[in-house]
């Protein structure tokens, strides 16, 4: 019912000639056609390539938490963000005296107990003497009491003083003893003192870049706090998910590709280097129910990085190829 104004205007136009008229109408109906055919064509997702597996996450790296193992107050703080460090390198640095005062103390203690073994050592030797001399004199007389040449008391004072003597030494040997574990417990907290000092240097576990400085100097910190992370950048992974259609294609070792919108005109190589056994649900940033029900196994990829381009946390697309035969396509597209 709409056509007949539009043919009756060409038909007026056209009065001597309502074939052609109405074969202008068909012509324009099929270009129009036509041309929302080649924009449907143009604009339709591109297709991805048979041979390769695609998927996308973000870019993960061994990280490393630096944390003190002793309590004070930050002197200064050297991790720079950003900035590449090597194992051994001085981080971080928190105020030793507390310490050193309990070392210089547990010093003094072990000195002034091993001056006190030393002196209850000649003690003893002095009280050993005084004791066999004591025996000597007890022997004797218990001789010439069986010759009847002293009495009953003469012999129990030279019992006693023997037994003097002897309980004598064996009371300046548990002093020794005590001391000696005197001098062994402050030797060891000597010890710890130093290993706390050591520890009041705070090194960088191994080579890498500081992703964040956590701490500031002047701060006070505890046993167990961190201070800066510290990554490997030099070997990156990616976490892809895979269904399970396309697991029983994927091998490890298998070769892939590594894209990031940084570097749009650039391809990591990476390699498959962990295929989950278990399978879990889509990722929780899927929505519909439909999808969420669907189970999909992890995949992960490392990618050796030496130059540092890629960083941890960066959005990245991958494809697998698990099709080695057919070789890399020309194009490696995101399917949209």
């Amino acid at each position: 019912m709409q056509r007949a104004p539009f043919l009756q205007s060409l038909r007026r136009r056209f009065p001597a000639s309502p074939a052609a008229a109405t074969a202008i109408v068909a012509s324009a109906l099929g270009a129009i056609v036509l041309v929302s055919a080649l924009a449907f064509w143009a604009l339709r997702p591109p297709a991805l390539a048979e041979q390769v597996i695609y998927g996308s996450g973000r870019i993960e790296a061994d990280e490393i938490r630096v944390g003190v193992e002793v309590a004070g107050r930050l002197l200064e703080v050297n991790a720079r963000e950003g900035a590449h460090i090597e194992a051994g390198a001085l981080i971080a640095r928190i105020e030793p005296s507390d310490y050193e005062l309990q070392r210089a103390r547990a010093l003094a203690e072990q000195r002034a107990a091993r001056e006190a073994v030393s002196q209850i050592t000649r003690q003893i030797a002095l009280a050993d003497h005084h004791t066999g001399t004591a025996r000597a004199d007890l022997e004797r007389y218990e001789s010439l009491f069986e010759r009847g040449f002293v009495t009953a008391q003469r012999l129990d004072m030279a019992r006693n003083a023997y037994r003097q003597a002897a309980d004598g030494a064996a009371a300046l040997r548990d002093q020794r003893a005590r001391a000696r574990a005197e001098a062994d417990a402050a030797a060891a907290m000597a010890a710890l003192a130093r290993s706390q000092i050591d520890k009041t240097r705070v090194a960088a576990p191994r080579s890498g870049h500081v992703l964040a400085r956590l701490a500031e100097p002047g701060e006070i910190v505890a046993p167990g706090q961190p201070i800066a992370i510290i990554a490997n950048l030099s070997m990156v992974r990616l976490r892809v998910f895979i269904s399970e259609g396309d697991l029983g294609r994927v091998r490890l070792g298998a070769a892939a590709r590594i894209g990031v919108d940084a570097f749009p005109d650039r391809l990591f190589e990476a390699r498959v280097a962990q295929v989950d056994a278990q399978a879990q649900f889509t990722p929780r940033d899927v929505h519909t129910q439909d999808e969420r029900s669907r189970t999909v196994y992890g995949v992960t990829l490392e990618a050796d990085n030496p130059d540092t381009l890629l960083k941890p946390g960066m959005p990245a697309d991958a494809w697998i190829l698990w099709d080695a035969d057919a070789g890399w396509p020309a194009r490696l597209l995101a399917p949209g």
